[in-house]
C-alpha cells in the first residue's frame, strides 16, 4: 500500500467538517445573540450530510500523512454512525439550551470539532493519530460538560471529567512511550508486522506499555476499574452533553480499542486477552447491581453504559473476526437506544423545569401515551427482550464469546443481563401500572420527539435489518484482520 503525504482524499470527512466548523464559528461571532439557533441546524445538517460522504465513498484501504492516517472500511462504519450520532445530540439540545439560558452558538461548535476527533480516533494508524485524536475529542468534552458554568454539578462533572481525563491521558502517553521504546516505531503496520514475526517476542517493557495503554482507553469507555467518572459526571452535565458523551465517544473510544488490540497487536491476542475478559466481567457485575439502587435516571443510564460496554467486551475477549463483528453491531444498537433514552429524558418538563427523578414517571402513560410507548420500547431493547434490537446485539457478542471457548464469560453476561432487565422493567412498571403523578408539559417538543420516535422505530424494525447491519459489520471487522 502507498502512504503519500500530500493525498488528502482518505481524509476528505475531516476536512469538510474542519472548514464546515471554522465557516460556522465567524458566523456565530457575528451572531452571538442568536448564533445557537442558525449554527446548531447547521451543524447537524454538516454532520448528516459528510456522513453520507462517507457512506457512499470507496472503503478500499488508503493512507495519508505519512501513513498515520487510514480510510477504510472498518473507520467508515464507525465514522457514519458518529457522524448521525452527534447531529442527533446536537438536535435534542436545542430547547434545553434555551430553556436553561445557555444557549450559546459554543455548544453546537464544540460537539462538531468533537466528531472531528472522533473521527479522527478511527482513522488512527499510529499512537501519534491515536493520541491527537483522542485529545480533540476530550478537549471538546470537558469544556461541554461544564458548559452550565453557573450551576455548581456542572461545573464540578467538568473538573472532575478534567482532571480524571488528564491522567487517563498521561497512562496512554506513558504506554506509548514504552511501547516506542521497546519496539522502535509508533506505526501500527510496522508493529503489527514485528510482531507477527514467528522470532519476535513481547518484552516486558511493551507488554507493560500495552497495559498502560489499554488502562487510558478504557478510562474513555468508562469501564471498571475507570469507572468512576462516570455517574457523577453524567449526572452533573447538562442533559444534550450526557446525550452526547454516553452515545458517539462510547463508539470512538471502542473503535480505537479494537483497532489497537487487533492491528498491531492481533498477534498477541493471549497476552491482553486476560486484561479484557477481567474489564468486562467487573463491568457487567458492577452496573448490572449498582444500577439498582439508583434514583436518579441519569446515575442509571451510567451504571446502564458501564454495563452494557462490558457486553460489548465480551465479543473483543473472543479474539476472533466474529467476535469483533458482535462487538460493531452491538454498539451501533448501543447508540441507538442511549440518544433515543436520553431523548426521552430531556422531554421530562413539570412546569417549565427538567426532572430527572424515576419515580416522578409514575403513571406517564395515562398522560402521555405516545411517549410512554417509546420509553417502553427503550428499556426493553435495553434489557435485551427479542424481537427488538437490543437482544440481536447481546447475541452476537455471546455466541462469538461461545464460539471462542469463553463459555463461562456468557454465561456471567446473560446472568448479569437478567440482573440489568430488572431495573429496566422497573421504569416500564412505574409508567404504565403505579398511580399518576403530575403531568409532563406539553407538546412534546419536535426535535425530542423525532429523535427518540426514530430511535424506537430503528430498535422495532431491526429484526428486518439485522442482516444488512451484520454484513456491514463484518466488511468493517475484515478491515483490521489481517
Amino acid at each position: 500500500m502507498t502512504t503519500p503525504l500530500l493525498d488528502l482524499t482518505p481524509a476528505l470527512p475531516e476536512l469538510l467538517l474542519l472548514i464546515a466548523g471554522l465557516i460556522f464559528l465567524v458566523v456565530g461571532v457575528f451572531r452571538e445573540h442568536d448564533g445557537v439557533r442558525l449554527i446548531s441546524p447547521l451543524s447537524a445538517m454538516a454532520l448528516l450530510i459528510v456522513a453520507a460522504i462517507v457512506l457512499a465513498s470507496d472503503k478500499t484501504a488508503a493512507d495519508t500523512f505519512g501513513g498515520h492516517f487510514r480510510m477504510d472500511a472498518f473507520a467508515a462504519y464507525l465514522k457514519v454512525l458518529i457522524f448521525v450520532g452527534v447531529a442527533g445530540a446536537i438536535l435534542v439540545a436545542q430547547n434545553y439550551l434555551e430553556d436553561e439560558r445557555i444557549a450559546r452558538f459554543e455548544f453546537p461548535l464544540l460537539g462538531l470539532f468533537g466528531a472531528l476527533g472522533m473521527s479522527m480516533m478511527v482513522s488512527s494508524n499510529s499512537f501519534l493519530g491515536l493520541y491527537m485524536g483522542l485529545e480533540l475529542q476530550s478537549l471538546a468534552v470537558y469544556v461541554l460538560a461544564a458548559s452550565h458554568r453557573d450551576t455548581l454539578r456542572s461545573t464540578e462533572a467538568g473538573l472532575k471529567y478534567f482532571v480524571l481525563g488528564a491522567l487517563a491521558s498521561g497512562l496512554l502517553l506513558y504506554g506509548i512511550s514504552l511501547v516506542y521504546g521497546f519496539t522502535g516505531t509508533v506505526m501500527f503496520d510496522q508493529l503489527g508486522d514485528l510482531l507477527r514475526d514467528e522470532n519476535a517476542f513481547l518484552s516486558k517493557g511493551a507488554l507493560v506499555g500495552l497495559v498502560f495503554i489499554a488502562a487510558g482507553i478504557c478510562f474513555k469507555l468508562g469501564v471498571v476499574p475507570f469507572h468512576m467518572w462516570t455517574p457523577d459526571v453524567y449526572e452533573g452535565a447538562p442533559t444534550p452533553v450526557s446525550a452526547y458523551i454516553a452515545s458517539a465517544p462510547k463508539l470512538a473510544a471502542m473503535g480505537l480499542l479494537l483497532r489497537v488490540l487487533i492491528d498491531p497487536f492481533g498477534a498477541w491476542v493471549d497476552q491482553w486477552q486476560q486484561i479484557i475478559v477481567f474489564v468486562s466481567v467487573a463491568s457487567m457485575l458492577l452496573g448490572a447491581f449498582a444500577a439498582i439502587m439508583q434514583t436518579n435516571f441519569k446515575r442509571l443510564m451510567a451504571y446502564s453504559g458501564i454495563a452494557n460496554i462490558g457486553y460489548a467486551l465480551v465479543g473483543l475477549a473472543a479474539g476472533t473476526q466474529q467476535g469483533v463483528n458482535g462487538v460493531l453491531v452491538f454498539m451501533a444498537i448501543y447508540m441507538v437506544m442511549t440518544l433515543g433514552t436520553f431523548a426521552c429524558i430531556l422531554a421530562m418538563r413539570r412546569a417549565g423545569t427538567y426532572v430527572e427523578e424515576i419515580d416522578q414517571l409514575a403513571g406517564l402513560s395515562r398522560r402521555q401515551p405516545m411517549l410512554a410507548s417509546i420509553l417502553t420500547i427503550l428499556m426493553f431493547s435495553l434489557a435485551g427482550i427479542p424481537p427488538l434490537a437490543g437482544f440481536f446485539g447481546k447475541f452476537y457478542v455471546f455466541k462469538a464469546a461461545v464460539d471462542a471457548g469463553f463459555v463461562s464469560l456468557a454465561v456471567i453476561g446473560l446472568l448479569s443481563s437478567v440482573v440489568g432487565a430488572f431495573y429496566y422493567l422497573r421504569i416500564v412498571k412505574l409508567v404504565w401500572f403505579d398511580q399518576p403523578a403530575e403531568p409532563f408539559d406539553l407538546p412534546l417538543r419536535p426535535s425530542i420527539g423525532a429523535v427518540a420516535g426514530v430511535s424506537a422505530i430503528l430498535l422495532v424494525v431491526a429484526v428486518l435489518a439485522i442482516n444488512p447491519l451484520f454484513a456491514s459489520a463484518e466488511a468493517a471487522a475484515s478491515a483490521i484482520f489481517r
